[in-house]
């Protein structure tokens, strides 16, 4: 071992999660009531022009508004929901937010007017993540990395003479399962669905479905492994045996 790999090995640290092991904080009863005034007396219009009074300021009562009027705009919040500098939301009055939701810089979630977005609680979003949220579903517990992006929709392109963006959309569910990690600018595509505890890598292009547990990488995403121990037992026995057919059939 040579000297600078022992300083790396040094360097090396393994310390406890926080957000993910962060107990949800309850917002005073007078928060909800400022919340619910807020919807009560102000236009739709009038909230998305307050929340843009607010959206790129640094302060800890720009967070705090924020974080209120979002709720007053949307269709449903839980406690302690944190909304960082710059967020943008189109339709947020279809959009629902579990306990515990943290919402990265410049991150970007469209909904639609007859859409649904639901983020379950202890959802970590990364700053400038896109979300096509027409039909979009995150469940509890998952972390979602920088720049990674949700596409929910395509155009038909049909017919062919017409420009693509003229033509009809085609809105498909794009669902992410419990305790799932969705890595650094990856990229699901339309009716996609990720499953509890998967990783995607940093990176990916994601067109078709990942099983539970699986760790998937690449353009376009392949399945490399199970997280689970016995899987990964089971298909290196798997790999094994076939090394051992293919060395008998060539003797």
């Amino acid at each position: 071992m040579t000297q600078n790999q022992s300083e790396n090995e040094l360097l090396i640290r393994e310390v406890g999660a926080t957000f993910g092991r962060r107990a949800s904080r309850k917002d005073p009863s007078w928060q909800r009531e400022f919340a619910n005034w807020l919807r009560e007396t102000n236009t739709h219009d009038e909230l998305h022009a307050m929340f843009g009074r607010f959206r790129m300021g640094e302060t800890a009562f720009d967070g705090f508004m924020r974080s209120v009027v979002l709720r007053s705009m949307c269709r449903a919040a839980g406690n302690d929901l944190q909304v960082g500098i710059g967020v943008v939301l189109k339709h947020p009055e279809t959009m629902e937010f579990g306990d515990c939701v943290f919402i990265g810089s410049q991150a970007m979630i469209q909904g639609r007017f007859d859409g649904s977005c639901k983020i379950g609680s202890h959802v970590w979003i990364g700053p400038q993540a896109y979300f096509d949220a027409r039909q979009l579903t995150l469940e509890d517990y998952v972390g979602w990395g920088p720049g990674a992006k949700v596409l929910g929709s395509s155009h038909t392109g049909i017919p062919v003479e017409e420009p693509i963006i003229t033509t009809d959309l085609v809105i498909k569910p794009v669902v992410v399962e419990m305790g799932a990690d969705i890595g650094m600018n990856a990229s699901l595509l339309p009716g996609v669905r990720i499953g509890a505890h998967a990783i995607v890598g940093a990176g990916a292009v994601v067109t078709q479905d990942v099983p539970a547990y699986a760790i998937a990488a690449g353009i376009p995403a392949k399945v490399l492994r199970s997280r689970k121990p016995e899987e990964v037992e089971a298909t290196a026995s798997n790999r094994r045996a076939e090394e051992r057919f293919s060395g008998e059939k060539h003797e």
